[in-house]
């Protein structure tokens, strides 16, 4: 999530519109039913959750059947207090939380406070017991050098907090848009940007190890495949990164999917490589959902997949609005909008 993503039209349409946390319209299914479009839909399935403004939609299953909802709140490129939250029965009738933390409390917040940055891309997550919230902050010299992401603890359990940092006295992570895994056996990994990853302690206070930086196999040098950005964070000549922002992984049928945001053709898109080992290698890159980028995945009791969605280029189907899509996989694994 970064401001050179998007245009001027979209922050003007964008304020523009009047925030309501009203559920829109149901079909037979009504935990998944079909919102009304903004436009021409290149994603079937897709449909909003509400009207209220939010980018870097995340959505987790609580241990109760309640499903939780972040994103980055308003104002999105300036100070925005923290993290509010919104729970739902059924993914349509959503329920305000509001405020369940604010930063500045934490020692390494102090110069990000004093210049009023806004926290970027929370992400919700339920392990070991209770909630967790990642979190970021970007910088002032627009590099990782300044920018920095943490993770809160639910002090209770429960999905409202009281939260508290896990690791107050400095970052965990340099750059921007946090995100947890957990493997099969429970060991619990910090993931954050363009492929950074690193084992957490159990007890998730810090990190375990040094961050590796996971890539592909194979280099993807066209110009329109590539955001603007990649040249300085991964160097000029270097095209085996998924990539450059909004890092998620999730594993199904044996195989680990590693997907971030880039600018694909124009599109703020979610690309994904896959490996079978979780540091890689992993392989060729794909575009699997147009304007889907900075997106996560979830998959329901029914055991069917979904991705999140908030729409952040002028043609995707609508900007700046939680939505979720139904996926697929096919016979070789790969991943796509559903058709069912």
């Amino acid at each position: 999530m970064r401001p050179q993503c998007r245009s001027l039209t979209v922050w003007l349409t964008g304020m523009a519109l009047l925030t309501s946390e009203r559920p829109l319209a149901q079909d037979t299914d009504p935990a998944f039913a079909r919102g009304p479009q903004a436009r021409a839909n290149p994603l079937p399935g897709l449909r909003r959750l509400m009207d209220t403004p939010l980018r870097d939609t995340s959505i987790c299953r609580g241990p109760d059947g309640i499903w939780y909802l972040t994103g980055t709140v308003e104002p999105f490129w300036a100070y925005n207090e923290g993290i509010k939250v919104w729970k739902s029965p059924d993914l349509t009738n959503w329920t305000a939380l509001g405020f369940v933390w604010k930063y500045g409390a934490s020692a390494w917040h102090k110069p990000y406070l004093e210049k009023k940055k806004p926290l970027w891309a929370p992400e919700t997550h339920f392990l070991k017991g209770t909630f967790w919230l990642t979190y970021s902050i970007p910088g002032w010299d627009g590099t990782g050098k300044t920018s920095g992401c943490g993770l809160l603890r639910s002090t209770t359990g429960k999905p409202e907090g009281p939260y508290e940092d896990v690791q107050p006295g400095e970052r965990l992570g340099d750059e921007i848009d946090a995100s947890l895994f957990q493997d099969d056996e429970g060991t619990v990994y910090f993931l954050w940007h363009s492929g950074k990853i690193a084992r957490m302690k159990p007890d998730l206070s810090c990190l375990a190890e040094s961050y590796r930086w996971l890539k592909t196999i194979a280099s993807d040098p066209n110009p329109k495949h590539h955001s603007g950005l990649c040249a300085g964070i991964f160097g000029t000549n270097s095209f085996d990164h998924v990539r450059f922002e909004g890092m998620f992984i999730f594993k199904t049928n044996a195989r680990y999917y590693l997907s971030c945001a880039e600018s694909f053709e124009g599109r703020y898109s979610c690309m994904i490589a896959t490996s079978t080992n979780l540091f890689g290698p992993y392989g060729d890159r794909y575009e699997a959902l147009p304007h889907g980028g900075h997106n996560l995945f979830f998959n329901d009791a029914k055991g069917r997949w979904w991705s999140t969605y908030f729409g952040s280029d002028t043609a995707a189907p609508w900007q700046e609005r939680p939505g979720v899509l139904p996926v697929e996989f096919d016979l070789k694994g790969r991943l796509s909008p559903s058709l069912h």
